[in-house]
């Protein structure tokens, strides 16, 4: 079958989109209003994208037409955020964040999650979280209702024992969850990671 996406309502496409570019890692953003509004919502538009300047990017959509999701307005507003890794122990307090809030509740107090100080930035970290990464906001692009964040990484926050003597985090230690298309997510152990080498050159 071919699908031409000029043929296809927007909302047609995200549902092929999302479900094609799997499985996606999920930004658990925690971010504060310049009211000091605590503010934690997840999003699958998300990838790091340099090592020098160190980047990442994540997309957010509207809450409506006209109308910047929180996560976006505080970004654009206070410049800062939190991207917390989200565990399979996390998973149920990740959904409940997922919930559309008044802008004036605070996700933390719904979740139940203890909000700890970050070190460069006001915006507090899950502490529940194994991975937490302070961000400055580094440029935001508006394509149509979507806002492209680019965050500059300033710190990590990593739990002493998953971080090996190569300076990698061993991920096959942690219970990660993946975004995958509709409401299907994946989980990545250690029973099903697997390690290739890049061959020689021939």
């Amino acid at each position: 079958m071919e699908i031409k996406t000029e043929n296809l309502e927007p909302k047609n496409i995200y549902k092929l989109m999302t479900s094609v570019i799997v499985p996606r890692p999920i930004a658990w953003i925690s971010t504060v209003s310049p009211e000091g509004i605590n503010n934690l919502a997840p999003f699958s538009y998300y990838a790091g994208i340099s090592s020098d300047p160190p980047l990442v990017v994540v997309s957010i959509g509207s809450k409506e037409p006209g109308v910047k999701k929180d996560t976006w307005r505080n970004i654009e507003e206070t410049g800062e955020f939190v991207i917390n890794l989200v565990t399979r122990d996390l998973l149920e307090e990740m959904n409940i964040s997922s919930i559309p809030f008044e802008s004036e509740i605070d996700e933390f107090e719904k979740t139940g999650l203890t909000p700890a100080p970050s070190t460069y930035v006001k915006a507090p970290r899950v502490k529940e979280s194994p991975v937490n990464i302070e961000c400055r906001k580094y440029e935001i692009i508006q394509i149509g209702k979507m806002g492209i964040i680019l965050g500059q990484v300033l710190n990590f926050h990593i739990r002493d024992d998953i971080l090996n003597e190569k300076g990698y985090v061993d991920t096959t230690e942690l219970e990660i969850i993946g975004r995958l298309g509709g409401a299907n997510y994946c989980l990545i152990t250690k029973e099903n990671t697997f390690e290739l080498k890049r061959p020689d050159k021939r």
